[in-house]
């Protein structure tokens, strides 16, 4: 007698999405059983699929549906971390916080917060607009006291309003040491939620990670 081996069909049914696989994944268990039972009754009889490799299969398959869950969970867990978040951050609206972003100019002068290196003989600011133009460079105090950014560029005219980067460049002589994004104060506005974490609106709409801010005060009249 001649037996001829049962064939497998083959589906066109595109591949689903990664969120639609894991969804169909950790619902719908009782799916995968009935597979895998059409798949011994549809076997080669001359060549019969080992019992070790069903068991790596129903392993394989339970790994994959806990994985999902545990991504559930995980998933549940920072939202409700982000929203606890939210909620701390709402208490620093209206509050000036300190940070190394970019400045917004509207010809009110800003108060920097420089911390030049150890070593440093000389301290310079470099300023460059939202295009990154070098609009001015300017000496200021080998010091960490607060120090007042009048907003001149570099032929002593004040700059016009607009988002500006400040770096301190901390010098020995003629040689920079290092060169970093200065810190100053702004006032807070809003704070916003996202997969990147909180974000706090400061004056003039700029955007800084909650995390970043460095210390927080009361707005200094």
């Amino acid at each position: 007698m001649t037996i001829t081996p049962a064939t497998t069909a083959t589906s066109t049914t595109p591949p689903p999405t990664s969120t639609d696989a894991g969804t169909k994944i950790s619902s719908d268990y009782m799916t995968f059983l009935r597979m895998l039972t059409v798949q011994m009754q549809n076997q080669d009889p001359m060549n019969p699929i080992e019992s070790s490799d069903y068991a790596v299969q129903l392993a394989t398959f339970s790994g994959v549906e806990q994985q999902v869950r545990t991504n559930e969970l995980l998933a549940g867990m920072i939202s409700s971390f982000q929203q606890f978040g939210m909620a701390e951050m709402a208490s620093w609206i209206g509050k000036e916080a300190r940070s190394n972003a970019a400045v917004y100019y509207d010809g009110t002068p800003v108060t920097l917060s420089p911390n030049p290196a150890v070593g440093s003989t000389r301290a310079v600011i470099a300023v460059k607009d939202a295009e990154g133009n070098l609009v001015s460079r300017e000496d200021i105090p080998v010091s960490a006291e607060p120090y007042q950014w009048l907003g001149a560029g570099a032929d002593g005219m004040p700059l016009p309003p607009g988002t500006y980067t400040i770096t301190l460049e901390s010098m020995n002589g003629d040689e920079v040491i290092d060169s970093r994004p200065i810190e100053y104060y702004a006032l807070v506005t809003e704070a916003r939620g996202g997969p990147g974490g909180t974000k706090l609106v400061l004056e003039g709409g700029i955007e800084v990670l909650a995390n970043s801010v460095t210390a927080l005060r009361e707005p200094v009249p």
